[in-house]
């Protein structure tokens, strides 16, 4: 059973970074999807980014408009980990985000199969 552990949640001031990190058990993450949702208190789960397999002829990585420019997924395989970095933090960041393993390579039309516990990120202004 795939079991995902999101850490590096905390309180920052608005400009400010953070790294957020997925550890996984029981799943090779460089063979599947990986993403990152985020959820404000009495809203819904929207999508933040994706990235595709490590395989392929190229990698690939989707962001939501709102966080373009500012946010990067990546992964490191020999420890398993997707990271979500966060740069250029605001207000409207505040959330619980959520670590999100595809069934697939692939993640466009999908929804993912597994998730982490999520983990607090405050952006104060």
């Amino acid at each position: 059973q795939v079991q995902l552990v999101e850490s590096g949640g905390g309180l920052v001031q608005a400009g400010g970074s953070l790294r957020l990190s997925c550890t996984a058990s029981g799943r090779t993450l460089s063979n599947y999807a990986m993403g990152w949702f985020r959820q404000a208190p009495g809203k819904g789960r929207p999508f933040v980014a994706a990235m595709s397999w490590s395989g392929g002829i190229t990698p690939y990585a989707d962001y939501a408009d709102s966080v373009k420019g500012r946010f990067t997924i990546s992964r490191d395989n020999a420890k398993n980990t997707v990271y979500l970095q966060m740069n250029s933090l605001k207000p409207e960041d505040t959330a619980v985000y959520y670590c999100a393993g595809y069934s697939g390579r692939y993640y466009s039309g999908q929804s993912p199969a597994s998730w982490g516990q999520g983990t607090q990120v405050t952006v104060s202004s």
